[in-house]
């Protein structure tokens, strides 16, 4: 899809603590309010989540969607794109990490999503905006305790 909605933030956190967190998809539950479940259907050689299972109630945007896990840009960078949904036709987004210094990482969200039912553009817009400033502000909370 051509249209990413993003935001950035800044988290007091290591580059690698934070990667830990965003790569444990099971445990996305723990700290964010929007995924309800989490599930790894499978794993490669090294252990990375290739594909997973989640219920989503981010707002308007509610779902059980099976999403397939790209590292080849990792640790920089988690990318991930819809394999199956109920509702939605498309969902691709990426973690974008990059370390400002030892102790902090800035993090940027960049999401795309489509759904079967028509919506305007600018109502999706906001949807995606929603659900990535949530998501990243919780992100925060959890690493910043």
């Amino acid at each position: 899809m051509a249209d990413f909605s993003t935001a950035t933030i800044t988290v007091d956190a290591p580059l690698a603590q934070v990667a830990q967190t965003l790569f444990d998809i099971e445990s996305y539950p723990t700290w964010s309010t929007s995924i309800k479940a989490a599930s790894v259907l499978s794993r490669d050689d090294q252990g990375r989540v290739l594909q997973a299972k989640m219920t989503i109630d981010a707002g308007m945007m509610k779902d059980h969607v099976v999403l397939d896990y790209d590292w080849a840009s990792a640790p920089g960078k988690l990318t991930f794109s819809l394999n199956d949904a109920d509702l939605l036709t498309a969902m691709d987004g990426a973690y974008v990490m990059k370390a400002i210094d030892a102790d902090t990482t800035q993090v940027t969200y960049e999401l795309s999503v489509a759904i079967s039912m028509p919506i305007p553009a600018m109502m999706r817009t906001k949807a995606e905006k929603t659900v990535i400033d949530q998501a990243l502000a919780q992100l925060k909370a959890h690493l910043e305790g």
